[in-house]
């Protein structure tokens, strides 16, 4: 339950997310937590996939705004 605990204290979005922003988000099923290799957004009430409009099918446990990756990190 640590990792589960970890991951999700990354995630730091409270409560409703801003809409129209595009976010990272974590999800959770049977197999664990991970989180989605694409940007979100949170759209009346669900999340979509933000460039193909497309419904997220997993159940989203977290949300942040996305992390700014640096140069040659990996």
């Amino acid at each position: 339950m640590a990792t589960r605990d970890r991951r999700l204290a990354e995630f730091d979005g409270a409560g409703e997310p801003p809409p129209g922003l595009a976010l990272e988000v974590l999800c959770e099923d049977h197999s664990g937590t991970y989180q989605l290799p694409f940007a979100c957004r949170y759209v009346e009430g669900r999340w979509q996939n933000n460039e193909a409009g497309i419904a997220v099918e997993a159940t989203v446990i977290g949300w942040r705004l996305p992390r700014v990756r640096q140069r040659g990190a990996a």
